[in-house]
């Protein structure tokens, strides 16, 4: 399916059938025990996150949950989380950094919820805590982003010393109707600003942004979810592999590196 358009993945990222974390958590681990609540407002039922066993090894899980039908997606927020759910999630992340367990996360997302509740609670402010505070956990961390990266939204628990992107899975600064509707005043040119936006992830490992593309089975990942958990895992096991082997001082380092050194270019 390397024919397809920008937009056509964008499509596809956002296909209802698509495996979302907690199908992930049933494929690729055991025993996980869910972590409720921020300690400061209340539990965010868009973000999941706790402990369980990854081959074998304890490890950390975090995740943005979509809903399937109506009631789920009212109740998960159409997977945009409030400040309450990145602040759970730094507190399950804060956790593992103290028992030494590595971290997993797991993205999709339109974006943060921009609602006034959220903005009154500190939404901004709770992304940019999360972006410093990922930063120096001194244990390791890995994100993939298994359909929807919107923005702020998805980097806010995105800061890992690898990132990874499904096949037909998306990661933009902003939705491609949204840009389509700032630049040209309305959605229709949504493809094109797809295209400008480069928000693939072709596009973006060239940029140096994501490490590894992660395929998915012939026509997209809602057709077998067992497959793409499959991939998932072996790519997880190899980059886990890797990084518990590294000096914490030096996986904080190149941890800060990876991210100073993006968007910067040289002829």
């Amino acid at each position: 399916m390397q024919h397809l358009s920008a937009y056509e993945k964008v499509q596809l990222a956002r296909h209802p059938q698509r495996p979302y974390f907690l199908d992930y958590v049933q494929f690729l681990c055991t025993d996980f025990i869910e972590v409720h609540g921020d300690r400061k407002f209340g539990d965010d039922p868009a973000v999941v996150g706790g402990f369980a066993f990854f081959g074998g090894k304890p490890v950390c899980v975090v995740g943005i949950q979509k809903g399937r039908d109506t009631k789920q997606k009212l109740y998960r927020n159409f997977g945009m989380p409030k400040p309450e759910g990145y602040r759970k999630a730094l507190r399950i992340m804060k956790l593992a950094e103290k028992f030494r367990r590595p971290i997993l996360t797991f993205i999709d997302t339109p974006g943060a919820y921009p609602g006034i509740d959220a903005e009154e609670r500190g939404q901004a402010e709770a992304i940019a805590f999360n972006l410093r505070e990922m930063s120096t956990i001194r244990v390791p961390i890995v994100a993939t982003i298994t359909g929807e990266g919107g923005s702020g939204g998805a980097l806010a628990i995105g800061v890992g010393d690898r990132v990874n992107m499904l096949e037909y899975s998306i990661y933009s600064v902003i939705a491609p109707e949204s840009c389509s509707a700032i630049l040209w005043r309305d959605q229709s040119h949504a493809a094109d600003a797809a295209e400008a936006l480069r928000l693939t992830p072709e596009d973006l490992k060239k940029f140096g942004l994501i490490d590894e593309i992660i395929p998915e089975p012939e026509g997209g990942a809602h057709n077998d979810h067992a497959a793409v958990a499959r991939h998932v895992r072996a790519v997880l096991e190899g980059q886990l592999a890797e990084l518990s082997d590294s000096n914490t001082d030096r996986l904080l380092e190149r941890r800060y590196d990876k991210f100073r050194a993006m968007g910067v270019f040289a002829d």
